[in-house]
Formats: C-alpha cells, sequence, structure tokens
C-alpha cells in the first residue's frame, strides 16, 4: 500500500507523483515552499483538509492561507480548541458546549457554576500561551458512535454527549492536541504552534443551543491573526467600534432610549432623536412624490385571516407576535405592510393604463425577536419600514426595476453611503409559486445589476419564501457592511390575493408586485448612521446645526438678533444664555456635535461680526452675518458631500 503513488496537480503545473500516506504539508513543502508558513490548511478535490492529513488518492490541490476565508476559519476554529483546553486545565470541572469561529474571531461555549471573571480570562490567555509554546501536534481520530459517547460519558461531557446522540453518521470525528480531545469535522492546524497572535475579549452568558429554556452557559469569546499586526489593527478597530457604539452616542446626544417599563425592542424617541428622523422622513416624502409614488397609511394590527391568505402565517409564524382576540375574532400585530397595500389596489378596478401604481408608506410593523439578540436600534421588536409596493405589467417589469436600483443609488449617496457589497438571493427550499416564475424574477434582477454595472454575489436559497431578492448591504467607514435595501420581485401575492388588471385585448391580466425598501427600517438606518458619523451629523442632518455663544450677558441683545435672522432662513439654532465660561460652552457644544459655534463678544458686536468655530476645533476666525449665514446654507445644501 505504502508503495502506491498518486498524482498531484497544483494550479496548470504537471502533476507531480507522492505516495500515499504521504503528509499534505509535505506535498506542501515539495509543491509551493515558497508559501508554506503563510498556509494554514487546503482543498483537495474540493474538499477542505488539514496539514497533518494523510494523502489517499490523485487529485488537483489549492492551498490556503488566512487571508481566504476557509483558511480564516479553520485557524480561529483551532484557536477555539485551543481556548478550550485551556479553559479545561485550569478549571477542570468545566463541561464543553460548542465553540465555532466568527466573523471577527471565535467562541467557546461553556458550562461553569459561576460567570467567569476578567481575572479568569487573563488566567486563560496566559494558559493559551503555554499550549501555543508547547507545539502540541493536533490530529484527527475516528470512533465509532457508541465508542466515542462512551469517551465522552466517562468525561463528564453531557453537552458533547447530546451532540454526538444527533448524529446519524455512525463513525464520529474528533480532533485531539496533548491530551485535550473535542467532537469535530474539521479540518484544523496541524499544530499549536501555528496560531501566533491572539486575545481573549470577553465573556457572556449564551443559552444552550440558543433556546431560552435551556440552561444557561458561558461564552468567552476570542480574536486570532497570524501576525501581531492583524491583532494590533483589529483591536484599534474594536475601540474604534466601541467609541461609535449608536448606544452610547444615543444616550450621550439625548437621541432616543429604550426602557423596560415600556418593552425591550421598542424604541422611545427624544425630541432630538425624533428631529432627525423627521428630517430623514421629509426627505423620503419629497424624492418619493417626485418619483411618481402615491402614499398610503394602513393599520398596525389586522385579522388573522389576513395573514393566513398572505402566507405569512404559514412561513412567519415565528417572527408574529401571539394574536388577540378582539369581539370573537382574531387580530394579528403586522409583521409586513404588503397585505394592505394589496387590499388599496383591490379597491378599484385596474386598467393595463394604470400601472405602474406605485404605493408607499412609512409603515411600523411588529416582529417577535429573542431577546437575546435585541441590540440598540440595530435589532428591536417594533419598527418603521421605508416600504413601497409596485404593481406593474409583465412589459415594465425590467424599468421598474432599474428605476428603483437609479432611486436607491441617489438615496444612499445623499446619506454619504457609496460603497456596497450586493447579493441576489435565489429561491429557498421552501418557497410558493411556481418555478418558472420565480426564474423569471430572478433573470429581472439579474439583467437590472448587470445593467447598472453593479458587482454582486449570488446567494443561493437566500430569497423569501415568496420571491427572490436583490439585498444591498452599505459600507461605513470602518468598513462594516449593514443591511439596508431590499428589492423583491413577487408572482405569488397577487396570485394569492386574486389581484388583476384589465389589458388592452379586455381580458384581465395577473400584475407582477415588487416589495421595495431603501433604507431598510429607520430604527436600524439611524443607528448606522450615528455609527458611520459617531454622532456628528452632516449638517443638514444635525437637530441642532449652530449654537450661539455670547460670551457675557451684554452679548444677549445682539445674539437674540442673530439667532432670528439664522432661524427665519430655516437654520436650526440655539443660544447658550448660561452664566459660565466661554471655553465651557463651546466644550459642551463640541460634545453635542454642533456643526457651527458662533462666538460673540463686544468686538462682535461692535463690528456686527460671529467667530466661527467648526466642531473639530477649526477656528474661521470673525466673519459678518450674511457670509455666515451662506456658509451655512451652502453646507446644508451640499448635505456634507462636497
Amino acid at each position: 500500500m505504502k508503495d502506491k503513488t498518486v498524482q498531484i496537480t497544483y494550479k496548470n503545473q504537471e502533476p507531480i507523483p507522492f505516495q500515499i500516506g504521504t503528509r499534505f504539508s509535505e506535498v506542501l513543502r515539495k509543491i509551493a515552499p515558497t508559501i508554506e508558513s503563510e498556509i494554514v490548511a487546503l482543498k483537495f478535490n474540493e474538499q477542505l483538509k488539514g496539514l497533518s492529513e494523510e494523502v489517499t488518492e490523485s487529485g488537483t490541490i489549492d492551498f490556503l492561507s488566512f487571508s481566504t476565508p476557509e483558511g480564516r476559519d479553520i485557524y480561529r476554529h483551532s484557536s477555539s480548541h485551543i481556548m478550550a483546553q485551556a479553559v479545561k486545565a485550569l478549571f477542570p470541572k468545566t463541561q464543553l458546549a460548542i465553540g465555532p469561529p466568527i466573523e471577527d474571531g471565535f467562541y467557546y461555549d461553556f458550562a461553569f457554576e459561576r460567570p467567569f471573571t476578567p481575572e479568569d480570562l487573563e488566567r486563560v490567555e496566559e494558559k493559551m500561551k503555554e499550549i501555543v509554546e508547547a507545539d502540541l501536534p493536533i490530529f484527527r481520530k475516528e470512533l465509532k458512535k457508541e465508542e466515542a459517547i462512551s469517551l465522552f460519558r466517562k468525561k463528564g461531557e453531557d453537552y458533547k454527549v447530546e451532540l454526538i446522540e444527533g448524529i446519524s453518521d455512525p463513525i464520529i470525528s474528533l480532533f485531539q492536541q496533548g491530551e485535550f480531545i473535542d467532537l469535530c469535522r474539521g479540518p484544523h492546524l496541524p499544530s499549536t504552534k501555528k496560531m501566533k497572535s491572539f486575545k481573549i475579549l470577553n465573556s457572556a452568558g449564551a443559552y444552550w443551543r440558543g433556546n431560552e429554556k435551556n440552561a444557561m452557559l458561558q461564552r468567552i469569546y476570542g480574536t486570532s491573526f497570524p501576525n501581531p499586526k492583524g491583532l494590533k489593527d483589529y483591536l484599534t478597530k474594536r475601540e474604534e467600534i466601541k467609541r461609535r457604539d449608536h448606544r452610547k452616542i444615543g444616550r450621550d446626544l439625548d437621541l432616543f432610549n429604550i426602557h423596560d417599563e415600556s418593552g425591550p425592542g421598542l424604541v422611545l424617541w427624544h425630541p432630538k432623536g425624533a428631529l432627525v428622523r423627521k428630517i430623514i422622513e421629509d426627505f423620503w416624502r419629497d424624492e418619493h412624490q417626485k418619483a411618481g409614488y402615491d402614499f398610503v397609511f394602513t393599520p398596525h394590527i389586522a385579522k388573522l385571516d389576513l395573514w393566513k391568505e398572505s402566507g405569512h402565517l404559514e412561513f412567519y409564524k415565528e417572527n408574529m407576535f401571539s394574536h388577540i382576540n378582539v369581539e370573537g375574532s382574531d387580530y394579528q400585530l403586522k409583521p409586513m405592510n404588503c397585505p394592505f397595500h394589496i387590499l388599496i389596489y383591490k379597491s378599484h378596478l385596474r386598467s393595463y393604463r394604470d400601472l405602474p401604481i406605485r404605493f408607499a408608506e412609512l409603515g411600523t410593523v411588529y416582529r417577535y425577536e429573542r431577546s437575546g439578540v435585541l441590540h440598540g436600534l440595530l435589532r428591536v421588536r417594533g419598527f418603521t419600514q421605508d416600504d413601497a409596493h409596485i404593481f406593474c405589467r409583465p412589459d415594465q417589469l425590467e424599468e421598474e426595476i432599474n428605476q428603483v436600483l437609479d432611486f436607491t443609488l441617489f438615496v444612499l449617496k445623499t446619506f454619504g453611503f457609496t460603497e456596497y457589497d450586493i447579493y441576489l438571493s435565489t429561491r429557498p427550499e421552501h418557497f410558493v409559486g411556481s418555478p418558472e416564475n420565480w426564474e423569471k424574477a430572478t433573470l429581472a434582477l439579474k439583467s437590472s445589476l448587470e445593467h447598472h454595472g453593479l458587482p454582486f454575489q449570488v446567494d443561493p436559497g437566500e430569497g423569501v419564501f415568496y420571491g427572490p431578492k436583490i439585498d444591498i448591504k452599505i459600507k461605513d467607514v470602518l468598513g462594516r457592511a449593514w443591511q439596508c435595501t431590499t428589492i423583491q420581485v413577487d408572482f405569488n401575492l397577487p396570485e394569492r390575493f386574486g389581484i388583476g388588471f384589465i389589458g388592452e385585448d379586455g381580458n384581465e391580466h395577473r400584475p407582477i408586485m415588487v416589495h421595495r425598501a431603501l433604507l431598510g427600517s429607520l430604527e436600524r438606518f439611524l443607528g448606522v448612521l450615528i455609527e458611520n458619523y459617531a454622532g456628528a451629523f452632516p449638517t443638514w442632518l444635525a437637530p441642532i446645526q449652530v449654537m450661539l455663544i455670547p460670551i457675557t450677558d451684554q452679548q444677549h441683545p445682539y445674539a437674540q438678533e442673530v439667532h432670528t435672522r439664522l432661524k427665519g432662513e430655516g437654520i436650526r439654532v440655539q443660544t447658550d444664555l448660561r452664566k459660565e465660561k466661554m471655553n465651557l460652552k463651546i466644550r459642551e457644544a463640541q460634545l453635542a456635535k454642533t456643526p457651527f459655534m458662533l462666538i460673540m463678544g463686544d468686538r462682535e458686536v461692535k463690528e456686527n461680526t460671529v467667530s466661527v468655530r467648526k466642531r473639530t476645533g477649526e477656528n474661521l476666525g470673525a466673519k459678518g452675518i450674511e457670509e455666515v449665514l451662506k456658509m451655512i446654507q451652502e453646507d446644508i445644501q451640499s448635505r456634507g458631500l462636497t
């Protein structure tokens, strides 16, 4: 057996013979020695493999570094095992649950008698360093299912036993490093020494299998990189993300709050936050009116039968609140606006000449989200969608999607977003409607994206149950992607509700429905805006655009004159008349992220000027009132895009 050879092909090179049983690490050393230090795993015949595994057949090979998504996941999955080994060494009574890689690192869930303290986490990190330095080989082994259950039962690992019992495969894959062994499909790094730079971040509670009815576990988060620079850059970015946290900024700027008394996931907008929201809503309404949309308003609840007819009760029930009974009829808080818009469409006989019809609504909806996933404005239970539904003829579909994409790009650019990740989500496993109509809808979306020259990725099976969709994720100043725009073609709901239009031939035809939201939800979008700008909104969005700061009481009358002049021009202005020092007033206005501060003392009063400062600390010096007014108005009109 050991004398048999196989052929391995790397890229476009000639196949190279290797003996069966050769480790992939040796293959790497021979085929691509210059990149050996960068490689963490590989693909062999399109299957993920670890470097310590052996060659068993001929095939093609592709090596994976940390820069690839698969390589990064393998690197961090191995990191989670090293962390679990450290925890078990320090706290032997701990039980292991699960420990996957995540977008920016990894975590592991443990059953422990108490929450882990910061001091515990420091000890875990030190122990991890010892395990890394020990250079322990990481290797795969297989056991029969019964043997694996027996092994973990003897170790007192109840959660591992439960996981194995749920596996249908008779052979169980395990990975071992030193005395530590864990249930895992792998692959992994070849050795603990391969993990170079890492950091334990924090701990939190987490329910077993994500179900609040199950036991509460202790989750430890960490991150890892193949070099110190990567780790340092990540930790710097993490601190910047903390600084921009919209929940903290929202409190500091008095924009919004969420109170336990009113319920988790339900936002209370304070005056300043409500003002920012109004500015966004006014812009949204003005631009929709220009774009040929008609505004509608719909109720917050409807009879349960409406959601049965739409299919939401069947396909979306887990995200809907429990229904309520009123006078013998069951009613449901709305999770969507679309059924109401369809009923408005049905209220008249429609002709082909009437189409397209575009209904738009800032409609508040309610969706049940588990308390563990609620997160400030970004994940809530009650939110307002900038919703619209377009009813069009089949020959109008592609043009309508093109117009929606044009509108989307204009709106997002207005708020300062010009970089996106775009996904075309296709038919999921559970869907309604015919495959033929799904194919037509998908092709229409794809054609529109290509027409605009927008790069996109196909996201197989991620369409909503009633239609394929385009998802646009905007990128903020830190490069983070946020789900915003959704454009979805729907052949199904018009069929379910039996809506139609009279065609040119005098017969009834079925319209096509396009669901679209440009900003997504106002709550989420405002959360993203706060973090993108760190609370320092462009002047056109700032709740207070100008703060007037008289140095002494003697300038109060002049300050009132300037206040009246600016307010008369539509500027949002406040005057700080407190008996405080000028520097304190300036500092507080800067902390409030006020774009402009106009300071006035005796000299400014005499010369009919103001001393202009920006929130950045830039001092523009003394300027005449009309010059300042023009400067502020130009800044507002540019919306910060110049």
